[in-house]
């Protein structure tokens, strides 16, 4: 049954790093390979959505969705410094103009955790250069690819670093800290610095200048705003048409009594601080997973028996339309939800989230707030990270033996909402 008007964008969403296999070039493709290790296993060949784009966005035409949001991935592009790969930028062009022909509007983001390995060895994310570096990046494919482009997301989670760096700070996190797959429980810094010193060794890669920095802090939060800043202008010079964004992780902070201010001041940290940043953006890309209680103490565990989910937080899929109402009192361009989805073994799990999950933003659309969008995450099964490839997001199951693709019954759900 119809929920949603017929020009509103559903899809879904992937990553460039943990769909498409062989991205040999980025920064995480080397500190998977290491050994000793802190990745559950390497990406390897992925699902081959690199190859098998085609068919995947007609698995996700066929189902009724007209959006697709997928990131280009800078490794491919710039895999050496100054040094642009024709062939790569080619293959995106393809790609944007399948979406395209399929009447599927293509959301792009520009960076997606993954970073080439050469930025990373010049400082990475703790050297403002990157700012520079990531601003011709983003300039060069506006130029090559920005009239086929419409939506595109800079940054992916611009405020991901914080949230992990303020999770190693104490040392005990677990997995469901943090809306990533990052398994904060082997995370010592023992083990860290071990990691540290092979990475040095191997590919003068420090992994505390990757994106997912847990060591960044201030300096490179701040070195992350502007380069979303300097990309946003650049492109817009290129092309003055472009609706330009960046993504943020966001938590529905509920306040139980005596938690208010705490609550209010995670809010800040997460979102608020970014406000006089992003005023020019023409959107934002929301992406939430679930709450989070706060007591007077802090934060609050699940109540006893709540569903959780295989990421370890809790299944809480009106957390979504939540986020969306706080991020309206604060943001007044146009609002998409970038992410938004279930970790689970269990389709009908799946398929009860989504149901839920999309009632509360067409609720937020009928009381005046500017949702263009929903974006489930993710279209595929894939690569979560530090964790592998055992934790199930995808509306579409693969086999990876094979790379046979099997849609499952949440997608067609989804798809039968507009």
């Amino acid at each position: 049954m119809s929920l949603f008007a017929k020009d509103f964008m559903l899809g879904a969403s992937t990553a460039a790093h943990q769909v498409e296999g062989n991205n040999i070039n980025s920064d995480f493709w080397a500190l998977e390979s290491l050994p000793g290790t802190m990745f559950k296993e390497p990406s390897l060949d992925a699902v081959d959505h690199y190859n098998r784009y085609e068919e995947d966005i007609t698995i996700l035409k066929n189902a009724g969705l007209n959006a697709y949001r997928f990131s280009i991935e800078w490794s491919r592009i710039e895999p050496v410094q100054g040094e642009w790969c024709d062939e790569a930028i080619d293959h995106y062009r393809k790609k944007i103009a399948f979406c395209r022909a399929n009447g599927v509007e293509p959301i792009i983001t520009m960076h997606h955790f993954t970073s080439p390995k050469w930025v990373v060895q010049k400082g990475g994310w703790g050297n403002p250069e990157t700012a520079d570096f990531f601003k011709a990046y983003c300039e060069k494919l506006a130029k090559e690819l920005g009239a086929d482009m419409k939506y595109i997301c800079t940054i992916n989670e611009a405020n991901m670093g914080l949230q992990i760096t303020k999770l190693m700070k104490d040392m005990q996190g677990q997995v469901g800290d943090v809306q990533v797959g990052i398994d904060a429980g082997v995370a010592r810094r023992e083990a860290m610095m071990a990691y540290g010193r092979e990475a040095m060794i191997q590919h003068q890669i420090n992994p505390q200048n990757i994106f997912l920095n847990p060591g960044s802090g201030a300096l490179g939060n701040a070195i992350v705003v502007q380069a979303h800043i300097k990309a946003r202008d650049a492109m817009k010079a290129v092309c003055p048409h472009l609706k330009i964004g960046i993504t943020l992780s966001l938590h529905d902070f509920q306040a139980q009594k005596g938690g208010e201010h705490e609550a209010e001041v995670e809010w800040i940290e997460e979102f608020t601080q970014y406000l006089p940043y992003i005023y020019k953006d023409d959107f934002i890309g929301v992406q939430n997973y679930s709450r989070k209680i706060i007591g007077p103490e802090g934060r609050i565990k699940p109540p006893a028996g709540a569903p959780l989910t295989q990421m370890g937080y809790e299944n809480y899929p009106a957390a979504i339309s939540n986020v969306v109402r706080k991020v309206a009192e604060g943001f007044k361009g146009e609002i998409v939800v970038t992410e938004n989805g279930i970790s689970t073994s269990d389709d009908a799990e799946r398929v009860a989230f989504i149901q839920e999950a999309t009632k509360g933003i067409q609720a937020c659309i009928d009381d005046g707030i500017p949702v263009k969008g929903y974006m489930h995450w993710s279209l595929l099964d894939n690569f979560e990270w530090m964790l592998g490839y055992d934790r199930t997001f995808g509306l579409i199951a693969v086999d990876r033996t094979t790379q046979t693709r099997y849609p499952k019954e949440s997608l067609s759900v989804l798809g039968k909402l507009r």
